[in-house]
């Protein structure tokens, strides 16, 4: 951790040996320092096979026209055009409650991400008080995000490199009594700022913003928010609520979740055809998902 944050600060104020920037321009030399030192830090990580649950219905390389799949690279072209016209690099995702499909959003954000070539992205379960990333991915919940953070471990240590895929996941790690307390530290700040200088995309998962602060100041933080809302849950009143809570200069857009064909109206809105192939998230009893609408007689 010593190297990479050492290489970091040289790279931020410009204080590199002599002789590290012969032949080479100060840009470069900076960005050939932070490419060594990430190919340094996934070279500690342990790997990890992707084998996710299969109810996680995270994007799958072999079946690239499925639907979901093609609405999160559409938000992943948003999202990069974006990082050219401003330095975005973090992005928490959140939802204003429970159960309105926050992290399989993050989760296959950093998927589409990872997809591109000269991307590495990292997604991290910063959602300490019910994290789900490792269920996704079928992963130990420890050693992570809080182990870390509390200095029991060091950061290749807490991080899982993804076998054959451009992407890192971050656990939540060991329960802690108080989250809140954990995200004031000072150190998630200089955590979160580093992993922004080595990764392509840091994807962050989060607690909902109105069950808690953790989201909201994570959201500081960050570069940017993504609110994820659910079609026929999460009311007008609860979005409302949920952007007064946060810097309205912060949010980056608007995800609509579990909505049919025939609701769609945006690009950003996506997952419609999940109950064509009869999933439901954990969380979801089956009366509460919407039925097929009947075909007619042919």
């Amino acid at each position: 951790m010593s190297r990479v944050h050492d290489a970091l600060r040289r790279a931020g104020q410009g204080g590199l040996a002599p002789g590290e920037a012969a032949g080479r321009a100060p840009a470069a030399v900076a960005e050939v320092s932070l490419a060594e030192d990430l190919s340094a830090l996934l070279g500690e990580a342990p790997a990890i096979p992707f084998t996710p649950a299969p109810e996680a219905l995270l994007l799958d390389d072999l079946r690239p026209q499925d639907p979901p799949g093609e609405e999160f690279r559409t938000l992943r072209t948003r999202l990069n055009h974006l990082q050219k016209l401003q330095p975005i690099r973090s992005v928490v995702v959140t939802s204003p409650s429970p159960a309105e499909g926050k992290s399989f959003t993050a989760a296959n954000l950093a998927l589409a991400e990872s997809q591109l070539s000269g991307n590495f992205a990292l997604l991290a379960d910063f959602d300490l008080r019910r994290p789900s990333i490792h269920r996704m991915f079928q992963m130990e919940r420890a050693p992570g995000l809080t182990d870390y953070l509390m200095g029991q471990i060091p950061l290749a240590g807490a991080l899982r490199r993804v076998t054959g895929k451009n992407l890192c996941v971050m656990s939540a790690g060991s329960a802690v009594r108080n989250p809140l307390e954990l995200m004031n530290l000072p150190e998630v700040k200089r955590l979160i700022s580093e992993l922004s200088r080595l990764f392509s995309w840091v994807v962050l998962d989060s607690p909902p913003l109105l069950l808690s602060a953790d989201a909201n100041l994570l959201g500081t933080l960050t570069d940017g928010t993504i609110l994820v809302v659910r079609m026929g849950s999460t009311t007008i009143e609860m979005v409302a609520r949920a952007m007064q809570s946060l810097c309205e200069n912060n949010v980056l857009g608007v995800v609509v979740n579990a909505a049919r064909a025939r609701e769609l109206y945006s690009r950003y809105t996506y997952y419609y055809s999940r109950y064509r192939y009869g999933y439901r998230p954990p969380e979801e009893s089956v009366e509460s998902a919407p039925s097929e609408p009947p075909k007619s007689a042919s």
